[in-house]
């Protein structure tokens, strides 16, 4: 499976930042998409963000869309951004439940174990600090794979489900057809006893008078 077949969002309010991040990952033959905040790559993703309502955002049709049309296998995000930060954005993938299976991945500049300890129990796949290297994408191209195998087996999976309704019917099925083979059996039985003159409650040999006298 080629590596150009993986599609990253990266999220950075630093154009530098950004370019790095595309080139590293487009040497990994990776196609990138960048954006320069967190609201933005919600808009991206199609999430809708109702302030007043508090359930998890939900996803528009037309996001829906173009996720299916661009399927997004990775997400990397910078920690530190105005308006939203890094940490922000990844609560509300994981709130998503269309989202929360993609793989989120922060950076930041500063090494706080704390904030590290914070986005991994939220749900972060890993934490890097910057600046990111190439070394860093190669070892994210695991969590991409995970993304692929599982797009993979979706449709397997309503397959299964659909064999696992008819292997559920399958049994009582066979126990039918069982059961008919049973009384077929029987009633020709019945019939060639019939036919040879016998019946079930008459087995008992005749004897022929004329042969004792």
């Amino acid at each position: 499976m080629g590596m150009s077949e993986f599609h990253v969002l990266a999220v950075d309010d630093s154009l530098i930042d950004r370019k790095l991040i595309e080139r590293l990952f487009k040497i990994s033959s990776c196609e990138v998409t960048s954006v320069d905040s967190g609201s933005k790559a919600l808009e991206f993703l199609g999430l809708q963000e109702h302030n007043q309502n508090p359930n998890p955002p939900c996803v528009s049709p037309n996001a829906k869309q173009n996720l299916q049309q661009v399927e997004v296998n990775l997400i990397i995000t910078d920690y530190c951004m105005p308006g939203m930060t890094g940490y922000d954005l990844l609560k509300k993938i994981k709130e998503s439940s269309s989202l929360k299976n993609i793989p989120v991945v922060i950076m930041s500049s500063e090494n706080v174990p704390s904030r590290i300890s914070r986005c991994l129990e939220e749900g972060a796949e890993d934490f890097i600090l910057k600046p990111v290297r190439l070394a860093d994408v190669n070892k994210l191209k695991s969590h991409m794979m995970k993304t692929k195998c599982k797009s993979f087996h979706k449709p397997q999976k309503i397959v299964t489900k659909e064999n696992q309704e008819s292997q559920e019917i399958e049994p009582k099925t066979e126990q039918i057809l069982q059961q008919s083979q049973g009384n077929n059996n029987n009633n020709n039985k019945r019939k060639s006893m019939d036919q040879q003159g016998l019946s079930p409650e008459r087995t008992r040999p005749r004897y022929n008078y004329n042969m004792i006298l």
